[in-house]
This record gives structure tokens, sequence and C-alpha cells, in this order.
């Protein structure tokens, strides 16, 4: 049987080649690993011989990685990177860090402020955030913490609402001044004629433009809209109405912060209750640690 060319590296060869590679420096890699730098420069001349080609030059006294030798740097990081990633489930208890998930737009609208100010008050607490909009990666029970987009119920977690959801078209002051139009007195004809921003649903409770104008009645079912652009998040398609691109469907509680401050405009009178929200979630199967439990009630606070 043919050997795989990895079959053949030590793997400490890697992890010198990284620590090199970061540092520039032979002598200083040495340092960080315990060993020599004529044990980091044998290492590397090994996996040198072993690749057929040279990773580092040297330029009068400074180190460089070749072309090769940066593609291999680049690999090899992602690849410890994610290692180290994948052990966290397996740190000890003591200075572990919360994990909590959410959603991107949750994340980005919402989250990420706050997150920032419980920390300013617990800078001896570590948080490690998972964005995804996957469900069930957001309900792991690997997760601390989840915030989920629910009606309210869950197997796995204990769910206190933080926000419900309620949508309604939205645009900045500047795009309706460049049209000489009044936010309140939008009418859901004239708002169908807009410049209407839509995003991509990967979820089959998510509601877009189409059916808001549906479930809300402004227009009859069966009425084809076209929305000016469409984007792959909802992140985005906010950030296109925040830029002045055009009329964004609103998750009014996401976006509270840029309503109260005026760079956002809530349009016309029709609000789409949708029954769904967003909650904070405790697991039901074990208990949670005293810094997780800090932050869940701060969390719960700020809504």
């Amino acid at each position: 049987m043919e050997h795989r060319l990895l079959d053949r590296i030590p793997l400490e060869a890697f992890r010198v080649f990284d620590a090199a590679s970061r540092h520039m420096n032979f002598s200083r890699a040495g340092r960080e690993l315990n060993i020599t730098q004529a044990a980091v420069s044998r290492r590397i001349k090994t996996l040198e011989d072993h690749l057929g080609s040279p990773l580092f030059s040297r330029r009068g006294k400074n180190l460089e990685l070749t072309p090769q030798g940066e593609r291999l740097f680049q690999r090899v990081r992602a690849s410890l990177d994610y290692l180290e990633e994948s052990l966290e489930p397996f740190r000890g208890a003591t200075g572990q860090a919360i994990s909590i998930a959410a959603s991107g737009s949750v994340s980005h609208l919402w989250l990420g402020a706050r997150l920032r100010e419980f920390g300013k008050e617990n800078p001896d607490i570590s948080i490690r955030l998972l964005t995804s909009d996957s469900p069930s990666e957001l309900a792991s029970e690997n997760n601390d913490l989840v915030i989920l987009y629910s009606t309210g119920d869950h197997p796995r977690w204990h769910l206190s609402p933080l926000m419900a959801e309620d949508l309604a078209p939205v645009a900045s002051p500047d795009y309706l001044a460049s049209r000489g139009l009044a936010a309140e007195a939008l009418t859901p004809q004239v708002l169908s004629t807009l410049d209407l921003i839509d995003y991509d649903r990967f979820n089959a409770n998510w509601v877009s433009f189409q059916q808001w104008f549906e479930r809300t009645g402004a227009a009859p079912r069966g009425t084809k809209l076209r929305p000016r652009y469409t984007f792959s998040t909802y992140v985005m398609a906010v950030d296109a109405a925040l830029r002045g691109d055009g009329v964004a469907l609103g998750s009014l509680g996401l976006l509270r912060e840029h309503i109260d401050d005026g760079r956002l405009l809530v349009l016309g009178g029709r609000t789409l209750a949708t029954g769904y929200g967003y909650y904070l979630g405790l697991p039901r199967n074990r208990p949670s640690r005293d810094e997780v439990l800090r932050l869940h009630a701060a969390l719960g606070r700020s809504t």
C-alpha cells in the first residue's frame, strides 16, 4: 500500500513550522516550544526535505516565507486553530468560557453590544459566541446559553422571552427625503412600488416581504412582488436600508436602537405579529455554572 506523505512527516514538525512562521525567528520559536534554535532548524530542514521545497528564505538578516511556505503556513495555522476550538469542550470548569449561540442577525443587531457591556462589568469571564442560522447548531447542548427563534417551547432548553417578532417596513430618513415621502403617510400600494430590500429565507418560519404583504392584507394573495435587492442574510438587508438603498422589512425588537436614534423610520401603520420571537435558553438537563447564570440574568434585564 502506498503511504500518504503525511504518514512520513512527524506532526510535531508542523507545530515547529507554525511557531517559526509566526515569529520569523528560529530562536524565538524555540523559546516558545522549549527547544533549542538548532532543534527548530533541524525540524524545518526535515519538513522541507519531505516536501521537496524550501519553506523559508533569507534576505540578509531577515527570514521570509517562500510562496510555498506562505501557503502551507496559512493551512497549518487554520488547522491548529480549528483543533484548539475542537478541544474547548474538554477544558475543566475552572476558567472555562461561556458558550452562547445565536443567529447572525441577533448577534449583529442585538447581542454583540450587550456582550461587550457584560464583558466590561465582568472582565474575569470569557465568552465564546457561536453564530449560525442552523436551528440544530443553535440548539446544540454543547452550548451554555442559546437564543432561539421560537414560539417559546423546546424539549432541551428552558426558554425565557427576550422580544416578540413584530415586522414592519423600515427605511432611512435620507431614502424617504430623496423621494419626497413621509413615513407615516405611506400606503401599502405606495410601499410596494418602492425599492424593496429582501433576504433569502433559510427557515420556513421566517417572513419576507412577499409573506408580509399577504398576511397583513396589504396585497392580495397571489400578487408577486419583485424586490429591488435580495441579500443572502438579513443583516445585509438591514445594512442596505441604513445606507439609504431602499425599504427593508424590520424586525422591530432587533432594530429598536436604530429606530430610537432615528437612523431607521417605521413606514405606514401596519405591523405583523408573527407569533414567533427570540428566546433566551438555559439547558434543561444539566445545572448551569454561576457565571452562566450571571450572563443569563444580564441579558434578560437588557430587553
